[in-house]
């Protein structure tokens, strides 16, 4: 039997019923609507789905951002259209079933034994051979040599005008066929169950009953009752919150305009959150100690969840999704960078904000993260941001053991290179710049700095800062450094101490006019040279003028005031001043200080080089001062995936379906033999006979082959 592409046609009066009852039921249909659906899995993966509206319109702008809005691109597998196509693939796929599965059951009963004897000569598989012994006796033969090979056989009898002839017809691998419908029926399955398990349910239930997305903040307790679902809810996937020591048993379901509160009929508790690393610092275990108390019968019960280990009660499984800060406290330190501030300690927990004033300018502090550890590559490579340890490389984690297969340029060095802070300063028209600070220094080409990044945008990388530090490994020597580049006073001793040294004595004017070089090229470096002012444009707006600094303010000078011939020798004058001028000032800043002088050798060098480029790119820093992370007290919480997957076993057994439908309808080939036997003397007979395959293999060759040996004797 072939399986049609056609339609299921039925008699009804009406042709635009007839028709449309055929476009379902045909293959040509369902093959298009899994195009589709494909197509849609498609865009579901490359876009990442469910983020917050802010995050798409970085990503795409504000115009393609609600062109993808509206075609419910952040949603797809929950979009209306995705559904109905799964609605219309369940019909339709269904329909392709019932028609074709009676031909196919019958099929199975068909041996076509009344094939003519000249058709069987027109097949590819054919021969020809007499044998010594008579049609029914050589039928009989055939026909249990056939049974023994696990042929199924049908002998038929008939009269020809030499005597009575045998048609022996058999078949073989039928159950090809079956893995059509099991395909097939796997496909409805699946469907089903995505159908049941998506959410279709908690949508009907805010068409049908009245519920809503709820926009709001506040306490969960206070959202009202047409914001949350019933316990009863027959399915949902939803995400709880659970912090070490507490309780909760209200999850959220993520909504396009808000959030739904889904009520469960019983508690959790988290009595520890563990994570085990290895040497290199990533994570090898995630697991919550929990205990998990039914609001019925009160009964209590501990269990352990882990990643693919969930917990299960009154048919919610538990799933360990991710983890995060459960109120963290932290103590911050702030350091002054490009402005004079007075250091001062401030504490706070995480997600939460802490307002800062200093007169006019009032800043909001957010504490948005905390990390206590980071995992960087440090393979050649400069590590420029925290590595977040709930994510798993999985292509680096099998290409590491690819062996000779995988050959790669370096290998990974991974380090745990300590706690880091995430925080935000918003200022008073709500503007905002992420930052991202390490706790302790590192070392990266040599030296050892503190990282301190920052980003405007959540969709940028972070840009990192580099203080150096010094003889104590802090940054301390740095901070009172770039305190002295903007006091005047300590930078005129500077200018004269760096004259007096590098000039004989005995010749005045020589020092007077380095004096003078030396003062403009480190007013220059500081920003104090009015000449260099400058209006910054922001979003097209200009704001408040501001002075040049750093070595780009060097640079402006010299490219305004030095012809380009004489440009590269000014340069290098300028600089080896400026580098003398900065030393002497780190000198009289450790005076100030009561600490010693430093030491001219290889450290001081590589410290002043590297702190000559800090200071200068301290001018961009946008927030007069840093917040370190002093000190922490970490409290851990655990995020848990709670589902209710009434369609989760009808997708398993669709699984397995389709699992048995591909495997018969790839690997087990239809084939069906007939052998004619007609008499032609007393005690002979003439043999024809024929085989089919639904497909043309090598292997058909060969079978067809050892037939003839075994039912024909006819030598190979």
């Amino acid at each position: 039997m072939t399986v049609s592409t056609q339609g299921l046609h039925i008699r009804t009066g009406s042709r635009i019923v007839s028709e449309t009852v055929e476009l379902l039921s045909s293959m040509r249909f369902s093959i298009s609507l899994l195009t589709v659906i494909c197509i849609a899995s498609v865009i579901g993966t490359v876009i990442k789905q469910h983020e917050p509206f802010n995050n798409y319109v970085n990503q795409f702008g504000p115009f393609w951002a609600d062109v993808f809005a509206s075609a419910n691109l952040y949603s797809v597998y929950s979009a209306w259209w995705f559904l109905l196509i799964l609605a219309f693939l369940v019909v339709s796929t269904s329909l392709c079933i019932a028609r074709n599965t009676p031909k196919i059951l019958a099929d199975f009963k068909v041996y076509k034994e009344n094939i003519r004897e000249q058709s069987l000569k027109a097949f590819p598989h054919r021969a020809e051979s007499a044998l010594g012994e008579s049609a029914q006796a050589a039928a009989n033969r055939i026909g249990q040599t056939l049974l023994g090979s696990g042929w199924k056989v049908k002998l038929q009898s008939r009269d020809t005008p030499h005597g009575q002839g045998w048609m022996v017809a058999a078949k073989t691998g039928a159950a090809n066929k079956i893995g059509y419908i099991a395909a097939h029926s796997a496909i409805v399955l699946v469907c089903i169950g995505g159908l049941l398990d998506g959410d279709l349910m908690v949508r009907a239930q805010t068409w049908f009953n009245g519920k809503s997305a709820f926009t709001g903040g506040g306490l969960i307790a206070d959202v009202p009752t047409q914001h949350r679902l019933s316990s009863s809810n027959p399915t949902f996937r939803a995400n709880l919150l659970v912090t070490e020591g507490t309780t909760a048993s209200t999850a959220i379901l993520a909504q396009p305009t808000g959030v739904l509160l889904q009520d469960l009929p019983f508690s959790v508790e988290l009595k520890k959150f563990i994570v085990e690393y290895y040497d290199t610092g990533m994570p090898k275990l995630f697991a919550s100690d929990i205990v998990i108390t039914d609001f019925e019968t009160g009964e209590k019960k501990e269990a352990r969840v882990e990643v693919n280990h969930p917990a299960s009660h009154r048919g919610i499984n538990i799933y360990q999704s991710s983890f995060d800060d459960g109120g963290s406290r932290v103590k911050l330190q702030a350091v002054p960078l490009n402005r004079p501030t007075r250091p001062f300690e401030i504490e706070g927990t995480i997600g939460s904000s802490s307002e800062l004033s200093n007169g006019d300018d009032k800043l909001v502090l957010e504490y948005t993260g905390l990390r206590t550890i980071n995992v960087e590559n440090f393979a050649g490579v400069n590590p420029t941001a925290g590595v977040d340890v709930r994510k798993v490389d999985l292509r680096s984690s099998i290409e590491s053991r690819l062996g000779s297969g995988h050959k790669t340029v370096t290998e990974k060095t991974l380090r745990n290179v300590g706690p880091s802070i995430t925080y935000k300063l918003r200022d008073a028209a709500g503007q905002a710049v992420e930052y991202h600070n390490y706790m302790l220094p590192m070392d990266i080409e040599g030296a050892r700095v503190y990282l301190l990044g920052l980003r405007d945008t959540p969709s940028e990388a972070f840009r990192y800062l580099r203080i150096p530090v010094d003889e104590k490994d802090s940054m301390d020597g740095f901070v009172r450094l770039r305190a002295a580049l903007d006091d005047p006073q300590m930078r005129e001793l500077a200018v004269r101490r760096y004259a007096v040294s590098a000039v004989e004595d005995g010749r005045p004017e020589l020092a007077e006019a380095l004096m003078a070089s030396a003062t403009r090229a480190l007013a220059l470096f500081a920003g104090a040279e009015p000449s260099l002012q400058v209006t910054p444009v922001v979003n097209g707006s200009t704001t408040n003028p501001s002075v040049l600094g750093g070595l780009q303010a060097v640079s402006t000078f010299l490219e305004n005031n030095v012809p380009q011939a004489e440009r590269e020798r000014a340069s290098e004058v300028l600089v080896r001043i400026l580098n003398g001028t900065l030393f002497e000032l780190l000198q009289v800043s450790r005076e100030r200080a009561d600490l010693p002088p430093l030491e001219r050798n290889d450290a001081t060098q590589q410290f002043m080089t590297q702190a000559v480029i800090s200071l200068s790119d301290t001018f961009f820093y946008p927030a007069p001062m840093t917040f370190q992370l002093k000190d922490f007290t970490h409290v851990q919480a655990s995020v848990f995936q709670v589902a209710r997957a009434p369609g989760q076993n009808i997708v398993y057994l669709g699984c397995l379906l389709l699992i048995v439908g591909i495997f018969a309808m790839l690997y087990v080939r239809e084939r069906r033999l007939w052998v004619w036997l007609a008499p032609s003397a007393e005690q002979s007979s003439m043999a024809t006979m024929a085989l089919s395959s639904n497909r043309k293999t090598m292997e058909v060759d060969r079978e067809f082959d050892l037939l003839k040996t075994q039912l024909l004797k006819v030598p190979a």
